[in-house]
């Protein structure tokens, strides 16, 4: 379910509360499901709980999960979630955006780029 990475730069917490996160937007964890007890999860990466513990705060800081005292932790939902690295990255597509448009390029063709996925100029 987890996949650590020990080469990654990003601390352990970071790199689990991400693999959750990514899970949630790609549907495979969906909104009401159960997450592994912080106990289970650090027996099944064999890190201290503590690393677990400190990723589901974060996750349930941004939104992604609620925990409830004695029941566990469980996915809140996929909805667009704003973490302060998404807000960064829709500054930077703001920037380049005016920049494009600056440079003559309409919006029309910056969002038919956007829509063919960024691989051809429109």
């Amino acid at each position: 379910m987890v996949h650590l990475d020990y080469r990654d730069a990003r601390p352990i917490y970071t790199q689990i509360a991400d693999n959750f996160r990514n899970q949630i937007r790609a549907g495979v964890l969906v909104e009401g499901d159960k997450l592994p007890s912080v106990r289970e999860l650090a027996s099944e990466l064999a890190i201290n709980p503590n690393t677990i513990q400190r990723a589901y705060r974060e996750l349930e800081a941004d939104g992604w999960i609620a925990s409830v005292s004695g029941k566990g932790s469980f996915v809140c939902g996929a909805e667009e979630q704003t973490s302060p690295e998404t807000e960064a990255l829709w500054q930077e597509l703001d920037a380049v955006a005016a920049k494009l448009m600056q440079a003559g390029v309409s919006a029309q063709a910056i969002v038919q780029h956007l829509k063919q996925g960024g691989d051809t100029h429109a």
